[in-house]
């Protein structure tokens, strides 16, 4: 009985030590991406085992035959090529070289070259083996002989875009980003209203521009130090913060209408702007920023953030303006008024973000 045991016990570890040889590989492929002035070069390694059912070879090894991989290599250039999207059908125009058999006979690797010069942006999508729901493909792109990004692209993933360190990259980036901070500063409620309490007390232009520069400092400062990971606040502490300063807002502006020799607005939105920045660093974070264009991109937000800024001020200020100066006696009930709404969200938003997490 005890022989019998040990027999039994023997061969369970044999065949539990040769699971691994046996067992698929790790559902990765490697696709390297080197992006010159000329062309894009490149190669991809992938595992026989995803290979052969994608070809119709019941028998993976069959493909470390030579002849078997030569019969196959049209196909297996045409398979790979429709399965990653890259620069607009980049890889319709791919010259393919070399074919060999790497990873200990556990892999194909295939060089190749998409001639003419890329564009600033290279946007990237593939999903190499839709049958495998957990294979991933490890790209790492390099640029001026340097490891500049690396992506883990899957059939759950957005495609990624790889921003050229050249003046196309640039103005790819600033194509990009300036249109998303405007879109950001347009569809922000609180942000527009906290904007709107700042200029209900009007003011000359010069006034209205230094309280604007107050909350273009304060915001800058913190949405870079936030994107850059140096301080990174919860949401949960600074959504309700944000909502706390558009209550303050309305609050001071009926405060200063008893104290007309005192004008703390620049002060209030310096302050306040801070706490703005780390919301724009939320939707920027979750937005993504390349790494390979780290500056451009946060610089470019940024600028956009601006840009819409000053068109609301432009639109607001002048309309309040135009109120003033047609029906002089409806000032006092524009700022009455107008604050009493701004304090009255704010206070909605407040108690919505900290008892019921909106």
């Amino acid at each position: 009985m005890r022989t019998l045991l040990l027999r039994w016990s023997a061969l369970f570890l044999a065949l539990l030590l040769a699971a691994p040889a046996a067992a698929h590989p790790v559902p990765f492929s490697y696709l390297d991406l080197e992006v010159h002035d000329t062309a894009v070069d490149g190669r991809i390694r992938v595992h026989l085992v995803d290979l052969a059912p994608a070809l119709g070879l019941a028998n993976p090894r069959d493909l470390l035959r030579p002849d078997v991989r030569e019969a196959h290599r049209a196909a297996i250039e045409r398979y790979i090529a429709s399965r990653i999207a890259l620069e607009n059908g980049g890889f319709r125009r791919a010259r393919w070289a070399g074919m060999a058999v790497v990873d200990a006979n556990e892999a194909i690797e295939l060089t190749f070259s998409i001639p003419g010069p890329p564009e600033g942006a290279l946007t990237l999508d593939t999903n190499l083996f839709p049958g495998d729901p957990n294979h991933q493909t490890f790209v790492n792109v390099y640029e001026d002989g340097e490891l500049r990004q690396q992506f883990i692209l899957s059939a759950t993933t957005d495609p990624v875009i790889y921003y050229r360190g050249t003046t196309a990259g640039a103005f790819a980036v600033m194509g990009t980003f300036i249109p998303s901070g405007v879109h950001h500063i347009m569809i922000g409620p609180d942000h527009i209203l906290f904007l709107v309490g700042l200029l209900l007390l009007g003011g000359g232009w010069r006034r209205l521009l230094t309280i604007v520069t107050a909350f273009t400092i304060g915001h800058s400062i913190t949405l870079s130090l936030a994107a850059l990971d140096i301080v990174t606040p919860p949401p949960w502490l600074i959504e309700p913060a944000i909502a706390l300063s558009i209550v303050v807002v309305g609050a001071d502006n009926l405060l200063q209408r008893k104290d007309q020799g005192r004008d703390l607005r620049a002060w209030v939105a310096g302050a306040f702007g801070l706490v703005h920045g780390f919301g724009f660093a939320n939707v920027l974070r979750e937005f993504g920023l390349p790494q390979e264009a780290l500056g451009w991109s946060l610089f470019s937000f940024n600028v956009g953030v601006e840009l819409g800024q000053l068109a609301i001020v432009l639109v607001v200020a002048s309309a309040l303006a135009f109120v003033r100066r047609r029906w002089p006696a409806a000032d006092k009930w524009v700022v009455l008024g107008g604050s009493v709404v701004v304090i009255a969200a704010g206070a909605y938003w407040f108690v919505e973000r900290v008892f019921f997490g909106g």
